[in-house]
């Protein structure tokens, strides 16, 4: 009982931080003050003003949004990406210690990771101005997916390659 609380207490702290950023308004989350307090908004600007990318059918780039917003942009994407590499991670770790195959361990862990980003994104939409986006979900689930195949080669690659040489030595 212990060692699956082990495994699975990380997997339900990481999907309640992610459950608990989604039901913040915008309001709460806005990074542009303190982004504009730190930042040197001019040498931004000329650094990365040929910067042009389309994300839900929109323009982002420092001309349509303005540096602080732009920045803000991909913090908040690169945000997305991380919590559900992590979950993902944390999701197989779990999953490791049980006798599936490396397969369905996979699986699971996608699935459930797919499964979670999709129903972050809906509980967004209940969210004072918040906008659920099908690109966060796919962004979300490429972090799952990366976060899944640096879990595979933590836990069937690297560990049992340094255990291997422990008993060697």
């Amino acid at each position: 009982m212990k060692s699956i609380v082990i495994y699975w207490l990380p997997v339900f702290i990481g999907a309640a931080i992610i459950f608990s950023f989604s039901a913040q308004p915008y309001e709460k989350q806005d990074l542009k003050p303190t982004l504009s307090k730190y930042i040197d908004e001019e040498q931004v600007a000329k650094r990365f003003e040929d910067v042009k990318v389309y994300y839900a059918n929109k323009e982002v780039s420092i001309e349509a949004l303005g540096t602080t917003k732009f920045i803000e942009f991909f913090i908040r994407k690169f945000a997305h990406f991380s919590v559900f590499f992590m979950l993902c991670f944390l999701i197989f770790r779990a999953l490791n210690v049980t006798a599936l195959k490396l397969g369905m361990k996979s699986l699971i862990a996608l699935l459930v990771t797919g499964i979670y980003a999709a129903l972050d994104e809906y509980h967004q939409s209940f969210t004072e101005n918040r906008t659920p986006l099908i690109e966060d979900v796919l962004l979300d689930c490429f972090g799952g997916i990366v976060g899944l195949i640096v879990a595979i080669m933590m836990y069937h690659i690297i560990i049992p390659k340094i255990k291997k040489n422990r008993t060697i030595t």
